[in-house]
């Protein structure tokens, strides 16, 4: 008896090339695709965009999203760039090219308030350089797919703005931390939350349990059916939801939520896998659960 199965087809990659006036945020959308779990390269030299587009075929799947952020600083380099795009029109490969721009007065503004030069004004003012940009890259943001005029737009804004253009699934996907952590070696400098789990009692105390740390199921079954335990995650995690709400609201994606008892080995570390455990069941949240003190005795 024989059986005939389908060939599973790797999901089809996607290529975004940005690009555009310096100033107008392509740093800002790297991050937010970055954000958004696409492998971003930033300063790519021309050159290299084929050879990094077959090492992305190549992958079967592995590189799905891949985003090229390219600065055109030249005149010499503009045709490298317009090769490169011509190469991979010419072998089939699909892409879409995203350009920044913002009008002239923010970008001088930008400049001004980072009080650095245009890359390209040399001994000029910053608006010479912004006008020599505008004429090297004019043909890259008539073929652009995409532009993004950032002129009346907050860093947020404009990462919002490429979230709601490149985000599979909508939501921003939060990145949590859970740290456990103990207080005799300090606060961790990184905490946005800190919870104070000195309240349940101490499995120090217990000598079968002394020597075994949070990790060991006889601890953590000793910590979490402790009174007050229970009740303690439950409501913490319902605290934490109007949180994770704004965060997204306002675009932040990552957080450290620091779990601490005396010692950071027993209660800490229990409390914290179990906060963990917890918040990797709620939608578009992922979580790493990490001990910063554990073994330190």
């Amino acid at each position: 008896m024989s059986a005939e199965y389908e060939a599973v087809k790797p999901p089809e990659s996607e290529l975004v090339i940005v690009t555009g006036m310096s100033g107008a945020g392509r740093t800002t959308v790297a991050h937010a695709l970055e954000d958004q779990d696409w492998y971003v390269v930033e300063n790519l030299p021309p050159a290299m965009l084929g050879p990094l587009t077959e090492l992305m075929s190549r992958s079967q799947g592995s590189i799905p999203r891949m985003a090229v952020v390219m600065d055109v600083r030249s005149k010499d380099m503009f045709p490298e760039i317009r090769d490169a795009l011509a190469n991979l029109t010419a072998s089939g490969v699909k892409y879409r090219l995203v350009y920044l721009d913002a009008s002239d007065e923010v970008l001088v503004r930008r400049f001004e308030q980072g009080r650095r030069p245009h890359p390209l004004q040399g001994d000029g003012r910053i608006v010479d350089g912004i006008q020599r940009e505008r004429e090297i890259t004019r043909e890259l943001r008539d073929a652009a797919e995409i532009i993004l005029d950032s002129s009346s737009m907050s860093v947020h804004d404009l990462a919002r703005s490429v979230n709601e253009l490149f985000s599979e699934s909508g939501p921003i996907i939060l990145r949590i931390n859970v740290m456990s952590f103990g207080f005799k070696y300090g606060l961790p400098t990184d905490a946005n939350y800190v919870a104070d789990v000195r309240f349940i009692p101490n499995p120090h105390w217990v000598p079968e349990l002394r020597p075994q740390t949070g990790r060991d199921k006889e601890v953590s079954d000793y910590v979490l059916s402790q009174t007050g335990t229970s009740e303690f995650i439950e409501n913490y995690l319902k605290a934490l939801e109007p949180v994770f709400e704004g965060y997204r609201r306002e675009n932040k994606h990552y957080a450290t939520i620091a779990v601490g008892c005396t010692g950071g080995k027993h209660r800490s570390v229990a409390t914290s896998i179990e906060l963990g455990r917890r918040l990797a069941q709620l939608p578009n949240v992922r979580v790493n659960v990490s001990h910063r003190d554990l073994g330190r005795e």
